[in-house]
C-alpha cells in the first residue's frame, strides 16, 4: 500500500494495549498513539488477518471494541414527514 494515500496505517507490538498509525498530510506524517488503560485491542496475530477497516471498525477499534460487532442500529433513511 501507498503511505502516500489518503490512508491511516496501524500499528501495534507484542503489548497490545497500545497502538501508534500514521497518516499522510500535504506537508509531513502525522503520528497519533492511543493506549488502553485496561484491557488490549483486537489486533490480527498474523499478515492472514490484516484487513481494511471501515470509519465504524476505526471507531470501535479505538474504543476498545471488536471490529466486528454482532448487532448494531442500522442506519435509517431520511424520508418526508406530511
Amino acid at each position: 500500500l501507498d503511505p502516500f494515500e489518503n490512508s491511516l496505517f496501524l500499528f501495534c507490538g507484542r503489548k497490545t494495549s497500545s497502538i501508534k498509525g500514521i497518516l499522510w498530510e500535504e506537508d509531513g506524517f502525522l503520528l497519533l498513539a492511543k493506549r488502553l488503560d485496561e484491557g488490549k485491542f483486537q489486533w490480527p496475530k498474523n499478515n492472514d488477518e490484516v484487513l481494511l477497516l471501515s470509519e465504524q471498525q476505526l471507531r470501535w477499534l479505538l474504543e476498545g471494541l471488536g471490529i466486528e460487532q454482532k448487532c448494531s442500529i442500522p442506519k435509517s433513511r431520511a424520508t418526508k414527514i406530511m
